[in-house]
């Protein structure tokens, strides 16, 4: 009998196990909503119907197609399109770069174009161990011939690339067109118009109430120069990538550059960024890029000693104006390479210097353009000004760069040849040590300059940003504004006095007068 009781005893425990086991088993789970019952279920059941070879080791890909093919089945067929990256934007604006006109005739190739060979540059500069690789040079070349069809200039020239923060520019140097300078001093006119119509506005508004008046005088303005001329002889075009829209830069003002000297700042990418800095800078990021691209290119734009000789407009006139043009030497049989990468007298400077008050050609701020000078009177006044300014003279055109000055004991050029091995087959490379990023190369008859870098100068082992100056005073001292002690009571009564005293004796010297008078 205790057997059997036994053995029905543990069969009634084995059956609540199992029971347990099972309920256990169909526990749903809280991230799929599946239970391990039921999908036990169905893998045995695709074992049954399939029966693979070697199930004991597929069971668990077997088990992972169960899984998948019921989340599957719950999915919809419907799927989100994949947003458009910036890559694939920019891939699809530059795919008409590669694009021929339908109307353009194959006689084109043989007139001359406004465009240099930027292939040869790109393999002479990758000589040279500077440039941007052949796939980007190539891009840049059909942005370039897009710049000259849509602007139709008369010359271009990749001038290089600054770096940014967020975006570089792509630079393109021309020509400035016939009536592009009319344009340029029509708006300017327009300006200038407008800031006196708001100088009006204000002076009328002072008029009902009067605000006291500043005693400060501001130095007077440097005039910019003509368009086509000095430091604005050539207009810049910018852009972020090759078949982006190009953007013209404005006109650079002296006071631009001489700012630009004194604040070191990196470019953002974004050309209405404002720039803050001081000394305060009069424009936003594309009047500084403007006014860099403007002391770069005076600096390192180099050619080969006797490439270009001065005009002969040029050389006719008097030495007191400084030659601003020059034109190609038809004679020049070019310079050995090894004699470019020795001497450094045998390149020069064919970008006018920028003087220290911005412009190319000194302006005398003291003789305002209103004066009449022929008056022998106010002739006679000026001759006698101690206080007149010497005129400003910077180094010549086409200056040897061997006269150039060091700064923080750094020679401003260093000079090589791209290979020492087949020197035959080589090309002179010169570097800007004051403009880190500007490179010129010579080969034969054929050079040219590019620079790549942040636009920023060669500053020494730190920078040092200047001191503001010491602050205006606040009001000028005088006795109407000088503090003093109260009079005591004595001293009113005795002014008092004295003061009845002098208007009694005036009344009287009136009275005699006027009896004086009467008797006449």
């Amino acid at each position: 009998m205790e057997t059997a009781d036994e053995n029905q005893d543990s069969s009634q425990l084995k059956v609540q196990s199992a029971a347990s086991l099972k309920a256990f088993m169909l526990k749903n789970s809280t991230k799929s909503n599946l239970n391990l019952y039921d999908h036990l279920t169905r893998l045995l059941i695709k074992v049954m119907d399939e029966h693979p070879q070697n199930v004991v080791d597929v069971i668990e890909d077997i088990s992972h197609d169960v899984k998948r093919g019921l989340v599957e089945d719950k999915q919809s067929t419907l799927r989100d399109l994949p947003q458009t990256t910036a890559a694939e934007l920019l891939a699809e604006q530059q795919r008409l770069l590669f694009s021929r006109p339908e109307d353009a005739d194959q006689e084109d190739e043989l007139v001359e174009t406004p465009l240099p060979n930027v292939s040869e540059i790109g393999f002479y500069l990758e000589q040279a161990g500077v440039g941007l690789g052949r796939e980007e040079m190539q891009r840049i070349f059909l942005a370039l011939k897009q710049l000259v069809e849509s602007q139709a200039l008369l010359r271009c020239r990749l001038w290089g690339k600054i770096v940014g923060t967020e975006s570089s520019y792509i630079v393109a140097e021309a020509e400035y067109r016939e009536g592009e300078e009319e344009e340029e001093q029509i708006t300017d006119e327009a300006a200038e118009e407008e800031e006196i119509e708001t100088e009006a506005q204000d002076s009328e508004k002072n008029e009902m109430d009067p605000l006291p008046q500043s005693t400060y005088k501001p130095a007077p303005v440097v005039p910019k120069e003509a368009i086509g001329t000095g430091a604005n002889k050539c207009v810049y075009y910018v852009c972020k990538e090759p078949g982006l829209p190009w953007v013209k830069l404005p006109p650079v003002s002296p006071v631009q550059i001489t700012v630009a000297r004194h604040i070191r700042k990196f470019f953002t990418g974004r050309l209405d960024t404002p720039v803050n800095s001081y000394p305060p800078f009069p424009g936003n990021e594309a009047n500084y890029l403007r006014a860099q691209i403007a002391r770069i290119s005076a600096g390192t734009q180099v050619s080969p000693q006797g490439f270009f000789q001065a005009g002969e407009e040029e050389g006719d006139e008097e030495d007191e104006a400084p030659r601003d043009s020059y034109e190609v030497n038809p004679d020049f049989e070019g310079t050995p390479v090894t004699e470019m990468a020795e001497s450094l007298s045998n390149w020069v400077h064919h970008v006018q210097h920028i003087l220290q008050q911005g412009r190319c050609t000194w302006v005398n701020l003291a003789v305002k353009p209103g004066e009449d000078s022929n008056e022998e009177g106010e002739a006679e006044e000026k001759e006698e000004e101690p206080d007149e300014p010497e005129p400003e003279v910077g180094p010549p055109l086409l200056t040897p760069l061997s006269q150039d000055a060091e700064m923080f004991n750094t020679p401003p050029w260093s000079s090589k040849t791209s290979s020492t091995l087949t020197s035959q087959h080589a090309a002179a490379v010169l570097r800007s040590n004051l403009w880190p990023g500007a490179y010129a190369y010579a080969c034969g008859k054929k050079f040219e300059n590019i620079y790549v870098g942040w636009g920023l100068k060669y500053a020494g082992e730190g920078y040092s940003p200047p001191v503001p100056p010491p602050p205006q005073k606040e009001y000028p001292s005088g006795p109407e504004i000088t503090e003093a002690l109260d009079p005591s009571l004595e001293e009113e009564q005795a002014l008092k006095e004295a003061l009845e005293e002098q208007q009694a004796a005036q009344e009287e010297m009136e009275d005699t007068d006027e009896e004086e008078e009467d008797d006449d």
